[in-house]
């Protein structure tokens, strides 16, 4: 008889285990990293699993995280710093010292810095530190500072912050443990993978509803219970139908809206005049209300009123006003938001739309939660329950990613409001430190007055203007900043509109820079609009042959399709090999029942000569004397390096990067002196802190006196009163009201129009920008892009094992459409645009809408980068749709904004409009750029493995 093998399951993989951060996407998930020595002694990565403990995955791990060895030891790896020695594009470098490199950029960057600050341009990728980047470029001086955020969600963040205080993605969460019904809107399945899988793990097991809105069936929309396949930009319609039904049948929670809206704050209606659609207020500016107890004027702020919702009043000056209310009333019950009036645009059926409606008006009054768990209110009113709507919803890049996503953005808040769903037991849950005042209090800094040289700036760059007053501009009204964030263009780019950097330096429109400086940003490839027109205006050169921006900074840690076109690179580290920190000052990883942070830690050393980016920074700050980072007899304020920054860096007195242990002995949270063993007790905890919050403090942060007094003395609130949801938004209007010529600033004549059209204080939806300029018979598909789970941004795409899985990417079309040009499975099409065409195969399918074309992103990738052979699948057959998409809307005649949020800036990457037709010659894809030089890199291995010199030899 045979018997079974006795198989250890609990032996080591490694010879010890490092706890840290992982870093294979944004989710920043606790990661258990095995090590093992090899036959030099040298430490080796074993093997990355989930950390159990951890408050974002509690101990789950996707294949991403798993593949970060692959990352780790990447081919693509920079070997040391290097200054080019050939053509842009050349890849021509040769290997300098450390020295040398922080000489050159000092000299660069400090002679610009003593003259012109703004001709420096400081732009970052999604570099998880920009609490760190954006207070070196305050320092600095310069205007020209943004991150990731810009081309990604900006779209979200303001849309959320200017509303109710919060966000999605990671500003809040659905309550998971109590949600009933869950609207997930365009999220691709790479964005918080680890958390949203085992959120949604937990809905299935309780049978609660799962509804995807997204025009693709992928990831989590394939396990959704209902798909709704929406045409690209529309759901804007969709939503405002479903608050048409809400309204229609009076299914609206009242109370709520009472408690914590602007709802009964009254409008002025006075046309023609500068105050008319902003809110009627009081001698000491407070809003104004009708209350129904006196019959008489009340503070709309105060607690002990009875507001009245609809209403002509005639204020004391004899103008009238109306509630709030009574608008959007009026706007949502229009024939315009009928399930009938939209159902042909988005391409859902009416009847289908009233159902939705239906059921969430049911779960939200018909199923409500109810908690014993007593709290006390912002205006001192005890309540011994807390009850909720469990409703929740969750929206990403598909919403942000259009030209109207601002206002889109907004809907879906209103609509959760307007159900009582948010931050109540069973709704979306702030995660702190959210909620932040609405709007919120910090503004933009960068003016043309506020830039001076050897000076830092007044404050942080990034902000949310409150009116025209706060936008950046010079003395004749024209942009501060390179890319025009904060100006007539894009008056409340809150993350800035990265993606017309470049090709704004090299038209000098606004004006000129002289050194060009970013971090892990691929701007030469998968991060830039109009590929072809970036790669131009990286290597455009005056009628004196010099380059037109003439020196360009890089850091990255792979030799991706951007290092080729920099003069100068400071190699990065592996996230295994340096110190983050991951701050409430920034992103932070909290949870909300908890305030959370973490850090990263070198688990290994680096084999190469390389240093972490923020190092260097760190470096650089001293070398050119920025206040903050020298002493007063000119030594170096963290001598430590980024460490001793983190530890020892107060942004305000008692509050740091980091939160936890703090105090001189390591007893205190929130606020306290540096603590000089702060990280020790990090690294001991598993790289991160959590606070979990007092379960009275658990909801409605927003307007939960405990929590409100509490943040306070904990630094992650700047203001006790409470957090009003802005169904109208007061800001809007102050910006069309210059546009109608009241006020000191106003803007320019070309920009008139557009600003009174979308800055509407209610929100609406507006045809997406492109459909709207190019001719739509000519280029009748929308073309959009997804993340696959297993890959992120073009980090992934490189990586030998997720390689496995997606290592060239298809354009999938419904079938339909396959039927109408004859084509099959990976058929070659022409996909064009009004910009260009690219050549690609095809996968049929039925799950997306049927007007709708998509890819994965960033999958393609150019020859001669990320030591990938020039044969590789993602250089033949992988492609990008961004080579269709203009960073400038189509020519119209005069003037050019860029593709983005008219309000925010976001750039629209999904309003592309598309024609395809089959190819007749088959081979690569095309467009085909001539392959980049990367003499400078090792050759990589022809075949890629790991792990074979850990196998034990078997007798």
């Amino acid at each position: 008889m045979t018997r079974e093998p006795q198989i250890p399951l609990s032996q080591p993989v490694g010879d010890r285990v490092e706890q840290t951060t992982c870093y294979m996407c944004a989710c920043r998930c606790g990661i258990n990293v095995h090590l093992k020595d090899g036959p030099d002694g040298t430490p080796q990565v074993r093997y990355i699993e989930g950390n159990r403990d951890h408050p974002v995955n509690k101990g789950v791990l996707c294949g991403k995280g798993s593949a970060g060895i692959m990352q780790h030891y990447s081919p693509a790896r920079l070997r040391a710093p290097m200054k080019r020695v050939g053509p842009r594009g050349s890849g021509q470098f040769e290997e300098i010292s450390w020295e040398e490199a922080l000489d050159i950029a000092t000299d660069w960057l400090g002679t610009v810095r003593k003259t012109d600050p703004k001709r420096l341009a400081f732009f970052t990728g999604r570099d998880q530190s920009q609490s760190l980047t954006g207070f070196w470029a305050m320092q600095y001086g310069t205007p020209n500072f943004a991150a990731h955020g810009g081309f990604c969600s900006v779209n979200m963040a303001a849309g959320g912050l200017y509303t109710f205080g919060g966000a999605f993605w990671e500003f809040g969460d659905p309550d998971w443990d109590l949600t009933k019904y869950f609207m997930l809107f365009g999220v691709a399945e790479d964005h918080a993978s680890n958390p949203i899988k085992i959120g949604i793990g937990k809905l299935k097991a309780r049978g609660a509803k799962v509804v995807s809105v997204n025009p693709v069936r992928t990831g989590y929309n394939a396990v959704a219970d209902e798909w709704i396949g929406v045409r690209p930009g529309t759901d804007g319609l969709f939503v405002g139908a479903l608050i048409h039904e809400l309204f229609r049948t009076q299914q609206i929670d009242l109370d709520y809206l009472v408690r914590y809206t602007n709802a009964p704050w009254l409008v002025i209606d006075a046309p023609g005049t500068d105050q008319d659609g902003l809110f009627a207020r009081d001698a000491d500016g407070n809003p104004l209300v009708w209350d129904k107890a006196v019959d008489a004027f009340g503070n709309g702020k105060a607690a002990d009123i009875q507001p009245a919702l609809t209403g002509t009043r005639t204020l004391p000056d004899g103008r009238t006003a109306r509630p709030v209310f009574e608008l959007m009333a009026e706007r949502y019950l229009s024939e315009d938001y009928t399930p009938d009036a939209v159902a042909e645009p988005t391409g859902l059926d009416a009847d289908e739309i009233r159902r939705i409606a239906a059921e969430l008006a049911h779960v939200a009054f018909k199923e409500e939660i109810v908690l014993d768990q007593p709290w006390t209110d912002w205006a001192g009113r005890k309540h011994d329950k807390m009850i909720g709507r469990p409703i929740s919803m969750h929206a990403m890049r598909g919403i942000s990613a259009h030209s109207n996503g601002f206002q889109t953005c907004r809907m879906i808040h209103i609509l959760q409001i307007l159900l009582g769903s948010i931050d109540c037991p069973g709704g979306f849950r702030y995660k702190p430190p959210y909620p932040k005042q609405t709007p919120p209090n910090l503004l933009p800094h960068g003016a043309t007055g506020d830039i001076k040289p050897e000076m830092p700036l007044g404050g942080p760059h990034l902000g949310f203007p409150h009116g025209p007053e706060h936008l950046l501009l010079d003395g004749e009204g024209n942009p501060s900043r390179l890319d025009k964030g904060f100006s007539w263009d894009a008056p409340m780019s809150a993350h800035g509109l990265m993606h017309m950097v470049i090709n704004n330096a090299a038209k000098k429109d606004p004006y000129g820079i002289d050194v060009l400086f970013m971090y892990m940003a691929n701007m030469a490839w998968n991060s830039s609009m109009n590929v072809p027109g970036t790669l131009d205006a990286l290597t455009a050169k005056d009628d004196n042959g010099d380059y037109v921006i003439p020196k360009i900074i890089y850091s990255d840690a792979y030799y991706s399709e951007t290092v080729p076109f920099a003069d100068l690179i400071l190699p990065d580290t592996t996230y295994l090999e340096r110190w983050d920190c991951i701050s409430l000052l920034d992103r932070p990883i909290s949870e909300p029942e908890m305030v959370a942070d973490a850090i990263r830690h070198p688990v290994v050393k680096p084999d190469r000569d390389v240093r972490g980016f923020q190092e260097v920074l760190i470096d650089l700050a001293h070398r050119m004397k920025f206040p903050a980072f020298t002493n007063e007899d000119g030594s170096p304020k963290f001598p430590g390096g980024y460490p001793d920054y983190i530890v020892n860096h107060q942004r305000k007195p008692g509050i740091g990067p980091l939160a936890g242990w703090r105090g001189e002995d390591g007893t205190e949270f929130g606020t306290g002196a540096p603590n000089p063993d702060q990280l020790k007790k990090y690294v001991e905890n598993g790289a991160f802190h959590a606070h979990h919050l007092a379960p009275e403090h658990a909801y409605f942060k927003h307007a939960n006196r405990g929590y409100l007094d509490w943040g306070i003395t904990k630094g992650i609130r700047m203001s006790a009163e409470p957090t009003i949801f802005q169904l109208y938004s007061e800001p809007l209007q102050k910006f069309r009201l210059a546009a109608m010529g009241h006020g000191d600033r106003q803007p320019p004549e070309r920009a008139r129009e557009r600003i009174n059209r979308y800055f509407d204080p209610l929100p609406f939806w507006y045809e997406p920008l492109e459909g709207t300029m190019v001719d739509t018979g000519a280029y009748p598909l929308n073309a959009i892009t997804q993340r696959p789970m297993h890959m992120y941004h073009s980090w992934g795409s490189q990586n030998a094992w997720l390689r496995q899985i997606t290592a060239a990417n298809r354009l999938y079309i419904h079938t339909s459409v396959g039927a109408s040009i004859g084509a099959k499975d990976d058929d070659w099409v022409w996909l064009s645009s009004h910009l260009g065409r690219v050549k690609c195969q095809v996968r049929l399918m039925d799950g997306v809408n049927p007007h709708t074309v998509w890819t994965w992103n960033a999958i393609g990738k150019r020859k001669g980068a990320w030591g990938l052979d020039d044969d590789a699948p993602e250089s033949t057959e992988g492609f990008l749709l961004n080579h269709l998409i203009s960073e400038l809307l189509p020519k119209g005649g005069g003037y050019r904004y860029s593709n983005s949020d008219p309000i925010t800036g976001q750039a629209a990457w999904f309003d592309l409009r598309v024609a395809i037709e089959r190819a007749e010659n088959t081979g690569e894809t095309e467009p085909m750029f001539e392959p980049l030089g990367h003499d400078s890199q090792p050759p990589s291995p022809e075949k890629l493995a790991y792990g074979v010199q850990f196998r034990k030899e078997t007798t």
